[in-house]
């Protein structure tokens, strides 16, 4: 049986200003905080200096990564967040969801107007000023109760209608997991065709998404840009996730992959984790060079790697 721990983390890909992100991102939510950030040196990024920042922070409680990498992948809307403000939980739902709208809006992108919908009283799609989209929504009290923040997944322009298929496929790799609420697109759509997902969310390891198909002519598709990080407590899970989940082996790099969808994901051993959280400067040069090789992660050559010389 696979060991997930943590359940999935999203993780970001910028191109240089990662610390200025995470720390815009806190300043967004309550219960908020950047807590580690590390230095890989002489990777093949496209940085100026070929290193790699990671930083590990929080929002309203959802773990997220990121890293700054140089400009190989560009955020998109086909990946967004979206951002449940309650009224059963909060009495200023709609105030803090203007409040960081407003945030958002400075330097960003207007999708979808903020405003009144048939399916909420208050919601807006914005890109921010990295690119990042945010879906906010003054949600339904009466409803079952979300996490805050849930990554998103829209099945675009020819992938549209693949949002069911891509449900049932991750309910299926996945140990820990629950369908949840489902609609559909209704006859006589312009673009989207009767039946397909028009909202619908499953939770995955304690990870919730929302997954929805959109047959109009977007022109963005999934990327690296915004990627899963799969926490696995040992190698037979890794193996396990890298059988199940791989299918572009030009894709497959230092534990990253790509499904069936084009969705990407991280397969990472929670030592490489602890590893590059905690060790000394030479233990994580010498595990960043052991890892940078490898497609799958061998959780016993970075051990190697970090004890060899102490």
């Amino acid at each position: 049986m696979p060991n997930i721990s943590q359940g999935i983390t999203p993780h970001l890909w910028f191109e240089k200003e990662v610390k200025q992100a995470a720390e815009f991102y806190c300043s967004l939510f309550p219960h908020s905080e950047i807590s580690n950030v590390t230095v890989l040196h002489d990777t093949p990024s496209d940085t100026p200096s070929g290193d790699t920042d990671i930083v590990t922070f929080t929002l309203a409680g959802q773990p997220f990564m990121a890293i700054s990498a140089g400009p190989l992948f560009k955020f998109n809307p086909s990946i967004s967040f979206m951002v449940n403000f309650d009224p059963s939980r909060d009495p200023k739902a709609r105030e803090n969801l203007d409040k960081a709208w407003e945030k958002l809006s400075k330097e960003g992108k207007e999708l979808m107007p903020l405003q009144e919908y048939p399916f909420s009283k208050r919601f807006g799609w914005i890109e921010d000023k990295y690119g990042l989209s945010w879906q906010l929504i003054l949600t339904d009290p009466e409803g079952e109760e979300r996490p805050f923040i849930i990554p998103a997944l829209m099945f675009a322009g020819e992938k549209a209608g693949g949002a069911e298929s891509a449900i049932d496929f991750y309910l299926s790799v996945f140990k820990q997991t629950k369908k949840g609420f489902v609609s559909r697109h209704p006859k006589g759509m312009e673009f989207d065709k009767e039946g397909t997902i028009q909202f619908a969310d499953l939770m995955l390891e304690g990870t919730w998404f929302a997954v929805m198909d959109s047959g109009y002519p977007h022109g963005f598709d999934f990327n690296e840009s915004v990627s899963f990080i799969v926490n696995c407590e040992d190698q037979k899970s890794i193996d396990y996730y890298w059988e199940k989940l791989s299918a572009v082996p030009e894709s497959e790099q230092c534990g990253w992959l790509k499904d069936k969808f084009g969705v990407s994901w991280q397969i990472t051993p929670t030592a490489m984790d602890e590893m590059l959280a905690n060790g000394t400067r030479a233990q994580i040069d010498r595990v960043t060079q052991a890892f940078l090789p490898m497609k799958k992660i061998i959780i016993a050559d970075l051990e190697k790697a970090y004890e060899s010389g102490e």
